[in-house]
């Protein structure tokens, strides 16, 4: 955990102001509903084919594609590279928490993590010097193709380059940072929505109504677009609903930097803090009937046992997927707006048909997908999602020559 002083605030304030601020968000729009497009282009392909699909797989290629074009501009390598980084980052290991055994690198993914980062970084040296030509072209009034994506390399190689800046970026930070904008915004979107498609196949009178919205306010002749969400608030009650009951971030941790007392408890400071936000989230006090996936509790006027309209940005303590306070995830406008789109599209053009291990399609009562949970830094599904897509509309078959 990087300490609050003069560097965090400045790559914070880096962050915000000029990699996700809102003109920069909407200009890469297109690029965001590009890789969209893929996942349902694969859908339509499977539809096609009745085959079963890796919905889970498809999931994360989705979400590790867009960080990728977003961050970098392209390279599969790096891609897999950072796939595998992710996936180590969201397995469990006691050396996270427990301060003897990480001094000791008693973990057993330290070795892999070594390895990784050993072929990371050179492939990332390669893309970083190929982006300083392209930032280098653009600063002489060249036009250069691709000009959206790898913005946020971009960005930050400008400000390295600049000598006016109160706080001097190297390439080992830059390096950095693209680990943490794969490690932050991959798993966690993709897990998230896996959980939101996991629950909409085991709740069909939720599904029915989402899909009801959809057709109401797009229509059935074309594909859902990003800025169509804002007019689907059955959709983002699905988003919110589903972080409610599956955090990606099941803990969230913080660092007391002065001695204070909580509730009578003295916490002395340098002291870790654990928040239990996956608790929180299914505790009665605060939730009316917790266990069940209801996303009416969250529309504006709550329903039976609403809430309202909460949002996600900290400011509802009984609601804190992405943390609050300063240290609080800066993406969560891209992965929230992100997901209600893939959902929305997903429901707009497809059912899917849950498949067994052994490739049998499952009907009836037996047709609900398993919700027990897999141990990790990230609490994702412990088996993977496996379905048969169905066609619902005409634009799903469109999807195969798009």
């Amino acid at each position: 955990m990087v300490p609050f002083g003069p560097y965090w605030k400045f790559i914070r304030k880096l962050i915000m102001n000029d990699l996700l601020n809102a003109t920069t968000v909407n200009k890469l729009r297109p690029l965001r509903s590009h890789e969209i497009r893929k996942v349902l282009r694969v859908l339509a392909q499977s539809a096609e084919a009745q085959q079963p699909l890796n919905v889970t797989e498809e999931l994360l290629k989705w979400t590790n594609n867009t960080i990728s074009m977003l961050m970098l501009g392209e390279a599969e390598e790096v891609r897999d590279l950072a796939r595998e980084t992710v996936k180590i980052f969201g397995e469990y290991s006691l050396t996270d928490f427990i301060w003897p055994l990480k001094k000791l690198k008693f973990g057993k993914y330290e070795k892999r993590i070594d390895e990784i980062f050993n072929k990371f970084d050179p492939v990332i040296e390669k893309v970083i010097k190929k982006r300083q030509e392209i930032v280098r072209r653009r600063k002489n009034g060249e036009v250069v193709e691709g000009e959206q994506s790898g913005i946020f390399l971009d960005t930050l190689l400008e400000f390295a380059e600049d000598e006016t800046i109160e706080i001097k970026i190297t390439k080992e930070q830059i390096k950095g940072l693209v680990v943490d904008f794969f490690s932050a915004g991959t798993d966690s979107t993709a897990v998230a929505t896996e959980w939101a498609l996991a629950e909409l196949i085991n709740n069909p009178r939720v599904l029915q109504k989402a899909r009801e919205e959809v057709y109401t306010v797009v229509g059935k002749d074309r594909l859902v677009d990003e800025v169509d969400t804002q007019n689907l608030p059955y959709i983002r009650a699905i988003v919110k609903e589903t972080f409610r009951m599956h955090p990606p971030l099941p803990v969230v941790k913080r660092k007391c930097v002065e001695e204070c007392e909580i509730d009578g408890c003295v916490i002395p400071e340098g002291a870790l803090i654990l928040f239990n936000v996956w608790a929180v989230g299914r505790d009665p006090k605060y939730w009316d009937r917790p266990s069940e996936f209801r996303p009416e509790r969250f529309l504006e006027s709550g329903g039976e046992g609403g809430v309202g309209p909460i949002d996600l940005r900290g400011q509802h303590f009984q609601l804190l997927p992405f943390g609050s306070g300063r240290r609080m995830c800066p993406g969560v406008n891209l992965s929230t707006s992100g997901m209600a789109t893939l959902l929305a599209s997903v429901i707009q053009c497809f059912d899917l048909q849950v498949v067994d291990p052994q490739g049998h399609i499952l009907k009836g009562d037996d047709a609900k997908v398993s919700m027990e949970e897999r141990a990790g830094l990230t609490v994702p599904r412990k088996h993977n999602l496996v379905c048969l897509p169905l066609a619902k509309t005409t634009i799903a078959a469109k999807l195969l020559f798009s």
